[in-house]
């Protein structure tokens, strides 16, 4: 049986007619089961472009947060509104309360040393006029109103039978680093967010996993590696999504690059938070095995 990707929201649009928008959500089709992972940055692009594709998001009978950040859930509302009562899976850090620094310059985004805040009681306590709340913008009891059902887990799911998520992704290369411009906030009070709920999808086919990131904020190798001791399969057949190497130094790009041809991955398709440079390092590695995978992108796996 064949699973279908169709990108509703991605940074750039490849036809007339769909709309970019900064952020990610893919339709999956396993069979009659539909489900969508991730909703984009706004409330309409997503809706937008399924319209297009004639898709009835009504069909939808389970979301995926690959995160909080709001360019993965900001059209979680009127995505509920269409596909009503839903299951939403996550991880229970979703619903922490998120922030990040505005403006982030890319030239410091991965500098550990960068001062983007001041230490007090083993907090870190960010410039206030440098951070803005970045999580999901709505309230839970909101979307649970409109029909969301959420599951939230620290351990992988089985979302149908040949899709999971991850689960939480263990920090073990020495190199993918979460960056520097993240926060929670807790009792007033904020601290350094490591985004633990931070999860891919991994799709079970003949060929080996297809991967399909959100942001990859733990890591691209880090999830591809969860991937294989969730499933117990070495094959990876296809890397898609976010990658979260935009701005990333060279030496991380060309270190991501020898662990994926090492891993063994055919190929690799990419969105929303990789970067130009990245994509372009990429492409030259990967050549006819690389792609861009953009708002109206349809891929086939069987």
């Amino acid at each position: 049986m064949s699973v279908e990707l169709i990108t509703l929201c991605e940074n750039t649009a490849t036809m007339p007619g769909f709309l970019g928008d900064w952020g990610l959500s893919i339709l999956i089709k396993d069979g009659n089961e539909r489900i969508l992972f991730d909703t984009g940055w706004s409330n309409h692009v997503a809706l937008h472009n399924a319209k297009i594709f004639d898709i009835d998001l009504s069909t939808v009978g389970k979301i995926v947060l690959s995160h909080a950040h709001k360019d993965h859930t900001g059209g979680l509302r009127e995505v509920i509104r269409k596909t009503g009562k839903t299951e939403i899976i996550a991880h229970p850090a979703v619903w922490d309360e998120k922030y990040l620094r505005a403006a982030q310059p890319l030239v410091n985004f991965w500098n550990e040393d960068y001062p983007l805040a001041e230490e007090v009681s083993g907090a870190r306590i960010p410039y206030q006029e440098k951070i803005k709340f970045g999580g999901i913008p709505f309230r839970r009891c909101e979307l649970e109103y409109l029909g969301a059902d959420f599951k939230l887990s620290k351990k992988p799911v089985q979302v149908t039978e040949n899709v999971f998520t991850t689960g939480e992704v263990p920090l073990e290369t020495e190199y993918e680093k979460i960056g520097s411009a993240f926060f929670y906030k807790d009792q007033d009070v904020f601290y350094e967010d490591t985004l633990p709920d931070d999860l891919s999808l991994i799709i079970k086919t003949g060929k080996g996993l297809v991967v399909v990131l959100g942001c990859a904020h733990r890591g691209m190798i880090n999830n591809v590696r969860h991937a294989q001791k969730v499933t117990g399969e070495e094959r990876i057949y296809a890397v898609i999504g976010g990658t979260h190497l935009i701005g990333a130094p060279d030496d991380r790009i060309n270190k991501s690059i020898q662990d994926l041809r090492k891993i063994g991955v055919k190929k690799i398709g990419v969105s929303h938070c990789t970067g130009l440079k990245a994509s372009a390092m990429l492409m030259q590695e990967f050549k006819e095995d690389f792609f861009l995978n953009n708002a109206g992108s349809i891929l086939v796996f069987s």
